[in-house]
Parts: C-alpha cells; structure tokens; sequence
C-alpha cells in the first residue's frame, strides 16, 4: 500500500466521521451523551408562534388540539426515512420500527407541528425511550393548563434535557 492512498482513505475516512458526527452517527444520536436525547444541532426544537401563553386555553389546553395539527403520517414517516439513512441513528440501525418520529417539543406544550428542526428519529427501547418521553409530555402539559408550570418553561425543559425534566416533574 502507498503512502498515498493510505493518506487518501484516511482523508475519507475523516470525512466520513466528520458527516456522522454532523447527522449523529458516530456517537449515538450525535453529541449528546445520551442517545436518548437528540443532536442539538440537529434538532434544536421549535415552537408553534400561534401557541403563547395568552393562547394556551385555546390551543394546547382544548381537547383534540393535537389530533388538529399533528401532521400526516405521510410526512413525518418519509422524513424519519430520509433522517435515519442520512446518518441519524443509533449505532448505525435504521430499521424504522425501532424509532419514532418525534416532537422534541412536543405538540401538548407548543411545540412546531412539522418544522424538521422539531422532529426527530427517537429510539424506542431505551430505558429513556418515546414512552418516558411520553408520560414527560402529559405531566407536563397538565401542569402547564393548571398554570403551575409557565408555558416557556415546559418548552425549555424538552428543548434541553427532557431526562432531566422526567426526574424532576414525574419522578
């Protein structure tokens, strides 16, 4: 082998760390050092403007306000196709079924219904998988229509660590 092509694959090699370490491949879901929180540079989170706190009892805190503006499954399937062969995934596993295509912020506190900065691939069976994530986005929306939690508060715990916030609001 020369000295060369050795250089070369090494080059590529780097490049292709580099691109997965962008989409979250080379360290499980990116830079976070837990996979079962998504690559903030990826998915940052955003928020729907039509959701405020003025507006909480008429959007989040009606029954059926997330079934109105969940987008179509449609979407958000081919986005979590296009996500996972694009490199973010867990430790290079891109069967579908073992994700859900997920709201960071979630719809329940105003979270973005189909901005891509919003959604993301998340594992399923981790011990901090979708269905903690799940029971996080309930507490939290109760708390926030009993107006015990501010919304902006809520959307902050989702968008930084939603691990941290299961410890502190479900326990």
């Amino acid at each position: 082998m020369s000295g060369t092509s050795g250089l070369a694959r090494h080059h590529r090699a780097a490049g292709l760390l580099a691109l997965l370490c962008l989409f979250g491949a080379a360290s499980p879901l990116g830079a976070s050092p837990n996979p079962a929180l998504p690559n903030p540079r990826v998915t940052p989170g955003a928020t729907n403007s039509a959701v405020t706190p003025r507006t909480i009892h008429a959007t989040i805190c009606v029954v059926g306000y997330t079934r109105r503006i969940r987008p179509a499954e449609s979407y958000t399937e081919a986005l979590k196709f296009r996500q996972l062969d694009g490199g973010y995934n867990l430790r290079g596993d891109t069967r579908a079924s073992d994700y859900e295509e997920d709201h960071l912020i979630p719809l329940e506190v105003g979270g973005s219904a189909s901005a891509v900065a919003n959604l993301w691939p998340e594992p399923r069976h981790l011990a901090w998988g979708a269905s903690r994530k799940d029971q996080l986005e309930n507490a939290l929306h109760r708390l926030v229509c009993s107006g015990a939690v501010p919304l902006r508060v809520a959307q902050r715990v989702f968008a930084t660590n939603w691990i941290a916030g299961y410890r502190r609001y479900v326990g």
